[in-house]
């Protein structure tokens, strides 16, 4: 063990971290890496009385804009800047996944592993007034607290979310619906529409919802993957079409022309790559890390996931669009590995250069274009990100 570490871990961690090629004094410094929080650009958040709040000194980063870093032993759950929703918390290095993607006004942008949420309001963000994001995550408990966060911070307007599974999700971008004439025509013929989303259901519309969770779960236990919609802005797109045109069945051609512009697939992992998320194990018992982070048949079973999750995230991004992935894990296996045999089976797959990279505090991956963050290098989270671009083949 090194004399250098504060955190007790166990040898066969260690050993673990050594065999991946990474300096286990990383997780040294759990307790000096800085918490970061984004402004919410269109907030009136005054830097001053932050400061005043959190009784500490802002660190405007020069590489993220609209991002600062505070002391990391600073919680600003109980600000009034946070419960306002003016400021929430990403790491740093999640907030470089989101900008590697480069999006802009217009596009239709898909977050294929969306909870817990900060990065869906970020892509929210910088959107703007136009286009949309289509937020899915499997866990309807997870999903339902990204509904909840971007209520708070106002920024639902143009986005959809979805109880799905990522390996098969397969809905298109659905453009807003501006022809207010067909909408009414739509209502008058008595079609199955979507009408303006609002949490204040009537006692019909909840029994309803029942009964169609309930009707998914009979399909999901017959292997049929329903798409779970909990939540659409007025300008997402979904109000005034049909339940049909929401769920009709697309073909992968569909997805050349009329997929995403933008996809980021910031998979499931072991999260090894979280420091804050090691030193959990310490309350949970370090026998809970042996299950979760160093069981082999685990590691095959997530990295088996995070290919399926790549692979159909691709399927459904457009010619010349952008695709981003990213994991928490700080191993070969979990990233150059899946990024590797990601390439070897999508010829029309082309690994970039993360323009927007140049000045950022990262180390290069084992594959040429791809990046690591580490606490170490970089004063964050361990993260991996790798971008793609989808060529016509």
């Amino acid at each position: 063990m090194e004399e250098t570490m504060k955190l007790p871990l166990p040898n066969e961690f260690v050993d673990f971290i050594k065999e991946n090629g990474l300096d286990p004094s990383i997780y040294s410094k759990a307790d000096s890496t800085p918490r970061y929080i984004r402004l919410k650009p269109s907030s009136k958040a005054d830097l001053q009385e932050l400061e005043v709040e959190f009784r500490c000194k802002l660190e405007k980063l020069s590489w993220l804009p609209d991002f600062y870093s505070l002391p990391p032993q600073i919680q600003i759950a109980k600000s009034n800047a946070y419960q306002e929703g003016l400021i929430y918390g990403i790491d740093a290095a999640s907030g470089a996944a989101v900008s590697a993607l480069g999006i802009s006004a217009g596009d239709h942008v898909l977050d294929l592993c969306a909870a817990p949420g900060a990065k869906l309001c970020m892509m929210l963000d910088l959107l703007g007034n136009s286009g949309s994001v289509t937020g899915v995550d499997v866990a309807r408990h997870r999903l339902a607290a990204c509904r909840t966060m971007i209520q708070k911070y106002a920024l639902g307007d143009r986005c959809r979310l979805f109880v799905a599974d990522g390996t098969t999700f397969s809905l298109i971008p659905v453009g807003v619906h501006s022809d207010s004439k067909s909408c009414e025509y739509a209502l008058a013929e008595k079609v199955d529409v979507f009408k303006e989303w609002t949490s204040r259901r009537s006692w019909k519309e909840r029994k309803n919802a029942s009964k169609s969770r309930k009707s998914m779960a009979s399909q999901l236990s017959q292997g049929i993957k329903v798409p779970e919609l909990i939540f659409y802005g007025l300008h997402s797109g979904v109000v005034g079409i049909s339940k049909s045109e929401l769920y009709q069945c697309r073909s992968d051609r569909d997805f050349l022309c009329s997929g995403y512009d933008k996809v980021l697939v910031d998979a499931e992992c072991t999260h090894d790559g979280s420091i804050r998320h090691i030193q959990k194990f310490e309350h949970w018992g370090w026998k809970t890390l042996d299950r979760r982070v160093l069981n082999a048949q685990r590691t095959d079973c997530v990295t088996v996931l995070q290919l399926r999750l790549l692979t159909n995230g691709f399927r459904l991004l457009k010619v010349g669009g952008s695709l981003v992935y990213s994991t928490c894990s700080l191993t070969v296996a979990q990233n150059e590995d899946v990024v590797e045999r990601f390439l070897m089976e999508n010829a029309s797959a082309d690994l970039q250069e993360i323009d927007a990279a140049e000045n950022w505090p990262c180390r290069s991956g084992l594959i040429p274009k791809t990046l690591r963050f580490d606490p170490l290098t970089s004063q964050t989270s361990g993260l991996f990100v790798a971008k793609f671009t989808k060529l016509a083949i």
